[in-house]
């Protein structure tokens, strides 16, 4: 029997006394009060992220528990539609496998939308009878974030069934609906989801509360909501769980979901309403095996120093010690690099746009956020071929079909503020085709030839310098050592923000703007699309 003295805290309870915890075969077998005890340190529940993309990490789930571990985090719901929108049921199963070896509780979902729209090339197609044989499984917890919000509203029959399924199988449903409102709200509920993480006012977040959903408070390496919902954990509690969404490997490195707790503490808010957030919540809605500081659960706990500074000490998954003082304990472990990766190498003469009358509709991002804005440019012209305008800060977007030789599709997009050189990735949310950004077409072509010669990665060039991360699993993720990967992410992230403008993840920001389902203007491998619309559009606008 193991014996760890301190204050804890009991979530369940409702209560934080001093008290001595019994560990005995990987299990909790007493806890007892003890006044007297001296020891400071405090015992906590584990965290858990309730809802993130480990493939937004890079890394594959057992590199991913090796940084999220330091933190405090020993779970997470995670939904794999990254790696299935490339390898499909194989890739899911794929990110199973891998995370069970680790000790770490990885609980996957069964992606909901694969591809996200029928506006896109992807590696695979998840229908009806795809989602029903993954929510057969025992491993899969839940439908993975319905983000085909409009064939919610509309009753599409392909959705409809997916929905059915998960009720069937009696697992939840995550949602993925933002800025819906109102009766349209009222309707996506109803229909049976039950969370979500995109909302970006309290306003909305209210509405959808009052239809009994979760609300998924997010704060990742590109969208975050927290300065804007957190204050909805003073009365609504029961109703929250916190998630990070998407983490590139250097953010996780510096801190996952103990840096929100942190920050929760700072602005008021009380430990139990907090914790339950990234414990109790998360752990009854999608009922997951993880311990609540009580007798008989699994011994998944962390001791911090205290709560106003929530120096995390330690991080314990069955009794098993995992971390300790910011360094894991879990060994890097082998392992396969599937892929699928079709795409050659392009020629100059491949992003040439040819002018027509009148401006050209430009995207314009949005820092720390995942909607953009469509706005009107006057393009500018050299040799019959529109190029950036680094002036006025409109760069040319390219995305490339991965899946097959196809040529790129070309737009323009505001907010990077390059004023040279090209940046370029095969993730490229949801259906991970090849996207790139750049002050002129020749570097532009560089660094995405870069990413097809490596099958996968982010590259950087500027001039005649570059430098490349080769994602090999999927061309999403690295087999690499999680700490040495983040390295790597750290420096190619500095590189592209020394070309010019303020983002704080360019790449990040770059991999959400072939994502359809956010509006308002967005890029695939198939066209420039109006996400309001729900349709295709036209690059010039004279062209309508």
């Amino acid at each position: 029997m193991t014996i760890f003295k301190g204050t804890i805290v009991d979530i369940v309870a409702e209560k934080i006394f001093k008290g001595e915890l019994h560990i005995e075969n990987e299990k909790i077998s007493a806890i007892i009060p003890n006044a007297d005890i001296t020891e400071t340190q405090y015992i906590l529940p584990g965290l858990i992220d309730a809802h993130i993309h480990i493939e937004s990490s890079m890394l594959i789930p057992s590199e991913f528990a090796r940084l999220a571990s330091t933190h405090g985090t020993v779970a997470t719901v995670s939904d794999p539609h990254e790696i299935a929108n490339v390898l499909g049921i194989d890739g899911v199963k794929f990110m199973i496998k891998n995370g069970k070896k680790v000790l770490f509780k990885f609980f996957f979902g069964a992606p909901s939308c694969v591809p996200a729209t029928p506006f896109e090339n992807a590696g695979a197609s998840l229908g009806p009878a795809e989602v029903e044989d993954l929510l057969k499984m025992k491993d899969i917890k839940y439908l993975a974030e319905m983000m085909n919000f409009p064939g919610v509203l509309n009753n599409d029959a392909e959705v409809m069934a997916k929905l059915t399924s998960a009720k069937k199988h009696g697992k939840p449903v995550d949602g993925h609906a933002p800025g819906l409102k109102g009766k349209d709200a009222q309707k996506y509920v109803r229909a049976g989801i039950s969370t979500d993480h995109e909302c970006f006012t309290v306003e909305e977040a209210l509405d959808k509360m009052n239809e009994g959903m979760f609300v998924q408070i997010r704060e990742g390496s590109a969208a975050k909501n927290f300065d804007s919902l957190i204050e909805l954990m003073e009365k609504y509690s029961d109703r929250i769980m916190l998630c990070s969404d998407d983490k590139h490997p250097n953010d996780l490195e510096q801190g996952h979901i103990n840096q929100m707790i942190k920050r929760a503490i700072a602005k008021g808010h009380t430990l139990l309403n907090i914790l339950k957030s990234c414990t109790l919540n998360p752990i009854q809605h999608y009922k997951l095996d993880v311990g609540l500081l009580q007798v008989g659960d699994d011994a998944d706990f962390i001791i911090i120093d205290n709560p106003k500074e929530f120096n995390v000490l330690k991080t314990f998954v069955k009794g098993q010690l995992i971390a300790e003082n910011g360094k894991t304990l879990i060994e890097s472990i082998e392992e396969e690099t599937p892929n699928l990766f079709v795409a050659k190498a392009l020629k100059l003469s491949d992003l040439k746009i040819e002018p027509k009358n009148g401006d050209i509709k430009v995207i314009q991002a949005v820092d720390d956020q995942l909607i953009t804005k469509s706005i009107l440019k006057k393009p500018l012209v050299k040799q019959n071929n529109v190029i950036s305008d680094t002036e006025n800060d409109v760069l040319k977007l390219v995305v490339l079909n991965r899946y097959k030789s196809a040529k790129p599709s070309l737009g323009f997009i505001s907010g990077f503020g390059f004023k040279n050189g090209a940046i370029a990735s095969s993730v490229a949310h949801d259906s991970h085709n090849i996207i790139a950004v750049g002050s002129t077409d020749k570097e532009l072509l560089e660094a995405i030839n870069l990413v097809i010669k490596n099958t996968g990665g982010v590259s950087w060039v500027c001039d005649k310098e570059q430098m490349v991360l080769p994602l090999p699993v999927a061309g999403i993720m690295s087999n690499r050592d999680g700490f040495k990967v983040s390295k790597t992410y750290a420096e190619i992230d500095k590189k592209a923000k020394s070309l010019g403008g303020k983002l704080k993840a360019p790449f990040m920001t770059l991999s959400f703007m072939a994502l359809l389902v956010i509006p308002e203007l967005k890029l695939s491998d198939k066209g420039l699309f109006d996400g309001n619309q729900f349709a295709f559009t036209e690059l010039f606008e004279s062209a309508i």
